[in-house]
């Protein structure tokens, strides 16, 4: 009290440092809220510049987690990254900042780093199903098939209705051609949820390991016919025609899938497939050309990668 009616009788305000800070977060505040605004209006862009700028101020966890957010759905992985590691510098110990982590190192294909940011999760939260269910995946993306099912059996047991991770392990028993127990997982889903097309999908497939394509195509045309967007049944489908020589009905398939998503790379490329097969290869080169055009990874797996094909026909596009 004495040091304030000194203050007030002598007439002086407050120090220059004292006000410099008053004034950066005010303006903190103000870039801060900016970009929330920006980000609810639909303008991404503003919203990380006015992020960026808020943070330039103040390292601040819970604005570099609205950045964060921003550079993932923007598709900016490796700055999405960046930020949450700064995030991790903040708060070392929060749970979801590692699970995001390993979300955006999936979309990465970053497996390895996926691993390690799963496992931190599970040191600060042993019983936590998502980070045991993520760090499953990561094994899956690792080609370690008894991991993956170790780590997906502790997410169900953790959590008994975690779809997710019951249809993964469904589909890594399934690579193991552990039929029963894929079945099992299967028939668990769709009893809870009987219109889940990942399930039917995947029963499809394994009707097609146990030598049932009759089954699995009627599997793959229900889904076709429940979500005529659901781009995997069309691929299934279609594929399943083309191991049956049914080459017309394929390339007639993957016609209708196309009219509906003309960007369906996939699409292409297994028509292309049919055509060459059925020998019209100047319509495989084009709808190859085309699949490369919508998406270039697929040059990575067109040399010697044609599934069922002869190595002759492999290389239809010199590559």
């Amino acid at each position: 009290m004495p040091n304030f009616f000194k203050s007030f009788f002598s007439g002086k305000s407050e120090s220059p440092e004292s006000e410099k800070q008053k004034a950066a977060q005010k303006n903190f505040e103000i870039f801060k809220y900016d970009g929330l605004r920006a980000q609810r209006m639909g303008r991404p862009d503003y919203a990380i510049k006015c992020f960026t700028e808020a943070l330039a101020i103040e390292e601040d966890f819970e604005t570099l987690g609205y950045l964060s957010q921003l550079y993932i759905q923007s598709a900016e992985l490796d700055k999405a990254r960046e930020i949450l590691n700064r995030m991790v510098e903040l708060e070392p110990e929060l749970t979801s900042t590692y699970l995001t982590i390993a979300n955006v190192c999936y979309m990465q294909e970053d497996y390895q780093a996926m691993q390690a940011a799963a496992s931190k999760a599970i040191q600060i939260e042993e019983g936590n199903a998502v980070a045991h269910f993520l760090l499953g995946k990561a094994m899956m993306g690792m080609n370690d098939d008894l991991m993956t099912i170790a780590h997906l059996t502790k997410a169900i047991v953790l959590k008994d209705d975690f779809t997710e991770a019951r249809l993964l392990r469904a589909e890594a028993l399934l690579k193991m051609n552990q039929l029963k127990e894929s079945a099992e997982d299967i028939a668990a889903i769709l009893t809870q949820s009987p219109d889940e097309e990942a399930a039917i999908l995947l029963h499809g497939k394994l009707k097609e390991a146990e030598g049932a394509p009759e089954e699995a195509e009627t599997d793959y045309l229900k889904v076709t016919e429940m979500n005529p967007f659901n781009e995997q049944a069309y691929l299934y489908l279609g594929q399943l025609f083309i191991t049956q020589k049914k080459l017309t009905e394929a390339i007639s398939l993957f016609d209708e899938a196309i009219e509906l998503n003309p960007n369906f790379g996939a699409a292409y490329h297994e028509r292309g497939r049919a055509k060459l097969l059925n020998g019209d290869k100047d319509g495989s080169i084009e709808d190859m050309k085309k699949a490369l055009e919508i998406n270039p990874k697929e040059g990575e797996n067109l040399n010697g990668q044609f599934n069922n094909q002869s190595a002759s026909s492999t290389n239809v596009l010199g590559l």
